[in-house]
């Protein structure tokens, strides 16, 4: 079945046709490490993971890479405020990051690469482009002459007259006029200790060059697909097609993919804005990741959404129902063509989750199917929507031991306390023993493997 994605640079839904037959390649722009990701970043990531489960579900082999910025004007400002190393600051909140990605399980992808230890691909290939004339190097950096670009700004659809011949240094720029922008930042009083040395002068990169670097280097010349969110359409992206195709006179990457924002209370959600929520903050009002993702995957990648901690908790209370439903049908079903085909169609129509979503619940409703059935279609739909539901336990009617509703009733006790860690240990000892605990709005229910 073919597989349909809407293209940014066409503004058009296209028909995928891999480089390489049964093999799809993908780079996703990763996080900036100086700070907690919000929820609106998440959503980027749950859909790049919701992308690589489609092909894998369409039996495809995937390599997947996506980068990890931890060398950029804001890591190092960041690391000036907290009066720590570089690589110290952007650690830690790689951790935190990687601890959110799981939370929502999300796939790692195959190659997570830092920015920090590829700094020789980023020389050579500003390198190339100096040799080509189509890179300068000024008093304070290498930068890249975008009038010798050919159709810059394509994939933002600017105009070739909207270009300014202004250098900009900083990462962050104006958002709709098309500067010169620096491939290289030469090293200054504030960089000492976060520069490397090159045959142009020493000094770290441009935020735009390391992904261009990064990805040629794990996935090739060309890539199948690339993806971000809408914000990275320009500059970075516009930014990272000029210097790659500029370099290898290649096509950069067939097919970018790009979500839409989440909004709150109308307006972006974004740190620059201080209206951003992590997930810790879900976690304080008893919603849990999966429930999160469960609420993204109701709307489309490419709708603007907005969020209201009302909402959510209503998706949640969708999906423990949806659980509940599950725990009671019995297993060794086995998946129907029916369902399974137009499952199929929905996602491979540029990734339409929300008619998925709404194909389970048809499902639980439809008295043909036995119910067998019903849990081993879901569980094959589950390969794609990642909510944990194939691993949902069969509810066995018999009563709980006075020890495991003692544990189950303490760590209700710490949840409600807000004692997380205590809460994760005792969920952890009742597993352990063989049940396991299923929260709603009403309270908790303990069932058996």
């Amino acid at each position: 079945m073919d597989i349909q994605l809407y293209n940014t640079l066409s503004k058009t839904k296209e028909t995928f046709k891999p480089l390489k037959v049964g093999i799809v390649s993908m780079y996703h722009c990763g996080p900036t490490v100086y700070d907690t990701p919000h929820i609106g970043n998440y959503r980027t990531f749950v859909m790049n993971d919701v992308v690589r489960r489609v092909f894998e579900y369409n039996s495809y082999q995937v390599i997947q890479a996506m980068n990890v910025t931890d060398v950029d004007d804001k890591t190092i400002r960041r690391s000036r405020e907290e009066g720590i190393s570089l690589n110290a600051l952007t650690r830690k909140y790689e951790k935190l990051f990687m601890e959110g990605i799981t939370s929502l399980n999300i796939l790692t992808p195959h190659h997570l690469i830092r920015a920090t230890e590829h700094i020789p691909s980023m020389i050579e290939l500003i390198q190339t482009l100096l040799d080509k004339k189509i890179a300068y190097t000024t008093s304070d950096g290498v930068y890249m002459s975008i009038e010798k670009v050919k159709d810059y700004g394509a994939l933002a659809h600017l105009k070739k007259t909207d270009i300014s011949k202004e250098r900009i240094a900083n990462d962050e720029y104006d958002k709709s006029n098309p500067h010169d922008f620096a491939l290289w930042k030469f090293t200054t009083s504030d960089d000492v200790d976060n520069s490397w040395e090159a045959p142009f002068g020493k000094g770290r990169p441009g935020w735009h060059i390391e992904c261009s670097a990064m990805a040629m280097k794990v996935l090739g010349e060309t890539i199948d697909i690339h993806t971000g969110g809408n914000d990275l359409i320009f500059p970075h992206h516009t930014n990272e097609i000029a210097q790659s195709e500029s370099a290898t006179g290649k096509t950069f990457a067939h097919y970018w993919m790009h979500g839409a924002f989440m909004n709150v209370e109308e307006e972006k959600m974004a740190k620059s804005k201080g209206n951003f929520i992590k997930l810790e903050s879900l976690h304080d009002q008893m919603i849990s990741p999966i429930a999160y993702r469960y609420w993204l995957l109701t709307a489309h990648y490419r709708s603007p959404v907005n969020f209201t901690y009302a909402a959510v908790q209503a998706a949640q209370s969708a999906l423990i129902r949806l659980m509940g439903i599950l725990a009671n049908f019995p297993e060794n079903g086995v998946a129907i063509p029916f369902y399974t085909e137009r499952f199929n169609a929905f996602i491979n129509d540029d990734l339409d989750t929300p008619k998925a979503i709404a194909l389970i619940w048809d499902l639980i409703k439809d008295n043909r199917r036995s119910d067998a059935d019903k849990r081993a279609t879901i569980a094959d739909f589950d390969r794609v929507l990642g909510l944990n539901l194939s691993s949902i336990p069969h509810l066995v009617d018999e009563p709980t031991p006075p020890e495991i509703q003692a544990l189950a009733e303490a760590r209700e006790e710490a949840r409600k306390n807000k004692e997380w860690d205590k809460a994760d240990a005792l969920r952890a000892e009742i597993e352990a023993r063989g049940y396991t605990v299923l929260d709603s709005e009403k309270g908790f229910t303990v069932v058996r493997h």
